[in-house]
């Protein structure tokens, strides 16, 4: 599911990218999301498969194998006989908890905090992660407090370093360039890697590969709000394209203008649970 989905997916973007634009833009000197090109509507769908559908199947898939991987290690590990079960029951307990602090999450952004400006959006895409990522460390059991609140916070983490190497409201300078760009690149991605490598350390002396186990759940237990911000992104790019082939009011295609903007940026947070997330699995995947 999460090769066909994330793979094709993301084949069909690039596709629907290469094949909207040159045509458009350079043959037939088309504007971008103009109604004249049937391209647009494939272009429009590419990013639901890519960045909805490709991200929904990878988070899936790592939340699906941790949630088994933790199983089997608290099935086989040594533990009394008495508190195997146990064992078991809190992981999915750790889930549990995760849901409902995502649906608690959800009631801060719709009902106790109204956005009035602009420069509003993107910061209350960012405190709701912070939020439920503070509510899911008040509801973590103290026996194995530490193994869970350092993969929820090391999520936390990656995702805000992710936003801050690729974020406009950062500064910019020789990112702006493409060799020094990728050079940026790669130097991000050392901050991740102590950040990953400190999850696993602490996990694993706590409680060995159980405890790599409970922190990859830590980790994943937030993923309804990560993927509810990272699915804003190619909606609120939808939207601005239907509102240029409806040919709306500038006024609209202003605020949709300014939500496509939030939402590439937020965007990258989701990639980066995504791929902190595949370490740990694939890491515990040696205790089952």
């Amino acid at each position: 599911m999460v090769l066909f989905g994330r793979v094709g997916g993301g084949i069909y973007t690039k596709a629907a990218d290469v094949g909207t634009d040159p045509v458009g833009k350079i043959e037939r000197n088309i504007p971008e999301d103009d109604p004249r090109n049937p391209a647009v509507i494939a272009d429009n769908i590419g990013d639901n498969v890519r960045d909805i559908t490709g991200m929904g199947f990878d988070l899936f898939g790592s939340y699906a194998e941790s949630s088994c991987v933790a199983l089997v290690v608290a099935s086989i590990s040594s533990f009394r006989i008495n508190n195997e079960f146990i064992a078991m029951c809190y992981l999915l307990l750790i889930s549990l908890m995760g849901i409902i602090v995502c649906l608690i999450t959800t009631l801060f952004a719709t009902d106790f905090f109204e956005i009035i400006a602009v420069k509003e959006i993107e910061p209350a895409l960012k405190h709701q992660l912070i939020i439920s990522t503070a509510l899911m460390t008040i509801g973590i059991a103290l026996e194995l407090f530490f193994c869970v609140a350092i993969g929820l916070w090391a999520g936390l983490f990656i995702g805000f370093v992710t936003d801050y190497y690729t974020s406009n409201a950062y500064r910019i300078g020789a990112a702006t360039n493409v060799i020094f760009g990728l050079a940026l690149g790669y130097k991000s991605v050392i901050i991740l890697i102590f950040a990953i490598a400190l999850s696993i350390f602490v996990s694993f002396n706590l409680a060995a590969m159980y405890g790599i186990a409970v922190a990859t759940l830590g980790m994943l237990s937030t993923i309804a709000t990560g993927l509810a911000i990272d699915a804003y992104g190619p909606i609120s790019d939808n939207a601005g394209g239907i509102v240029e082939m409806a040919s709306m009011s500038h006024r609209v295609r202003e605020r949709t203008d300014a939500l496509e903007v939030t939402g590439s940026t937020t965007a990258a947070i989701g990639k980066g649970f995504a791929i902190g997330s595949a370490a740990l699995v694939s890491l515990a995947l040696f205790g089952a």
